[in-house]
């Protein structure tokens, strides 16, 4: 049973169904496609959102070295991941990867691991769109009901969960449609209308710090670094390792490109430069929005929902048409990390049926459209009911333990893989092996730790869950068990 269960699946057969052309995705997605799709997961609330809070609550200004920090750390864990994409171009993921280096059960934990990351924070994502939504057409004299703007849940920490008085999240569960609409008809489709709003929000952001840098005082910059206040985490240098924990959240994303493998024209090439090319982007945006936004007013006052729309009303009258393109920026770009969230989510499920993990219909192809039609609606239609009623947002650090668990497993499973069979041709390889996969596998582990019991619980639940599943059906169901894929 043992051996079962840790079948893995052989290199070659991934690559063989990696180049089949009957049934597979469309190849239709270049360099460039694939570097604005990561733009376009990354970049969204952490930039427009989260940066400010964490400064006011944990980082002060030095809010900029948590984000190098993050950086970092996502660096580690990309080339890793750089390394799988190029070897094994296939749309799984870290699923796929895991599958041929620690066997079946743990790549199931990893799939079902990837509905966490991709499925759970594009609908957090979904509901903080609806609040810019709503917020915009306050502006413009439109008022929407709050009954139809907010779920009709609450969660307490102290008190768990009760109603809120709303019926359900209206504009959440359209714009989870439209995007579902969007990734149903084609990739092509869905890739241009990404490529759109990358270049707006790209552009928002350089003409708020083009803006923004001459109303910089270096005085707000002082101390750089808050001393702490006596708890952990509450300024000073563990503020900072705090406010890194926080802003994580913010780049989830990036190896949602590894899902697209499959339907890059030269994986080989692509996927590397895509994946590292969007993260290394976003950190550069991530640091310099940061700076100006610490520099035009004090730290103190960002611990608000719309922190940059703080800084331009104290850029003066002026400026107050920014505040609208600000809003507007910011729904394109919360709007493209949904649509590469649910596409990756699409992509996992889709593998994952052509294993015979799950029922063959996720796994159909669309002779029209070249994607997965069944899934696609399956994902979208979980996402529109989790993201009309729920206040997602508080499952943010589950999002993130479940996210820190995949990276670690890739970084280790480059080591397993390099010792394991050296002579596979490898078109990009992470350098300083074994040191780049061991810091980011180490890394990863720690930021789970400083994560709260009750997070760790509420994963151990749902990975229990998911192993229920996977003994009920996807065990007796596998391919790779039943036939002869295994190694």
């Amino acid at each position: 049973m043992a051996r079962g269960l840790f079948t893995k699946k052989a290199i070659s057969t991934l690559l063989k169904e990696s180049q089949d052309k009957g049934q597979g995705l469309k190849r239709t997605l270049g360099a460039l496609n694939l570097t604005t799709m990561g733009i376009g997961a990354i970049i969204g609330a952490g930039i427009f959102v989260l940066a400010g809070p964490a400064a006011a609550e944990f980082s002060g200004p030095a809010i900029v070295l948590s984000l190098i920090i993050v950086g970092i750390l996502c660096s580690l864990v990309a080339l890793c991941y750089a390394e799988f994409s190029a070897l094994i171009p296939i749309s799984g993921s870290a699923y796929s990867y895991a599958y041929a280096t620690m066997g079946e059960l743990v790549a199931w934990i990893i799939g079902w691991g990837l509905t966490l990351e991709y499925l759970i924070s594009s609908c957090t994502v979904a509901v903080g769109w609806s609040g810019y939504f709503v917020s915009l057409m306050n502006d413009c004299g439109i008022t929407i009901p709050q009954a139809l703007s907010n779920a009709p849940f609450t969660y307490d920490p102290a008190f768990g969960w009760g109603p809120s008085g709303s019926l359900f999240n209206l504009p959440a569960l359209v714009i989870v449609g439209l995007i579902g609409l969007m990734i149903a008809v084609g990739m092509k489709t869905a890739a241009k209308i990404n490529d759109i709003m990358v270049v707006i929000k790209l552009s928002i952001i350089v003409l708020f710090i083009a803006c923004g840098i001459a109303f910089i005082n270096v005085e707000n910059w002082k101390p750089f670094i808050p001393d702490n206040t006596g708890f952990f985490g509450q300024f000073g240098w563990s503020g900072i390792l705090r406010g890194a924990g926080v802003v994580f959240f913010a780049f989830i994303g990036f190896d949602a490109v590894s899902t697209l493998a499959q339907e890059a024209r030269n994986p080989q090439r692509d996927m590397p430069k895509g994946m590292l090319s969007s993260l290394w982007i976003s950190v550069v945006a991530y640091v310099l929005v940061a700076l100006v936004l610490t520099g035009i007013v004090s730290y103190t006052q960002l611990n608000v929902p719309d922190p940059i729309a703080v800084a331009i009303n104290a850029m003066g009258p002026g400026f107050i048409w920014l505040r609208y393109v600000l809003k507007i920026a910011i729904l394109a770009g919360l709007a493209s990390v949904c649509l590469v969230m649910l596409m990756g989510q699409t992509r996992i499920f889709y593998t994952m049926a052509n294993d015979g993990l799950l029922p063959p219909l996720f796994g159909k192809v669309s002779k029209k459209t070249g994607t997965p039609l069944f899934t696609t609606l399956v994902v979208i239609l979980i996402g529109m009911l989790v993201a009309a009623l729920f206040p997602v947002v508080i499952l943010a650090q589950l999002v993130n333990m479940g996210t820190l668990f995949i990276f670690a497993i890739v970084c280790f499973g480059v080591l397993v893989l390099r010792y394991t069979q050296p002579l596979l041709h490898r078109p990009f390889k992470t350098p300083l092996l074994p040191w780049i996969p061991l810091a980011g596998t180490l890394a990863c582990l720690v930021l789970m730790l400083a994560l709260p019991g009750v997070t760790w619980v509420q994963f151990a639940a749902w990975t229990l869950f998911g192993c229920w599943v996977y003994f009920v059906y996807g065990q007796k169901h596998s391919r790779v068990r039943n036939g002869s894929k295994g190694k």
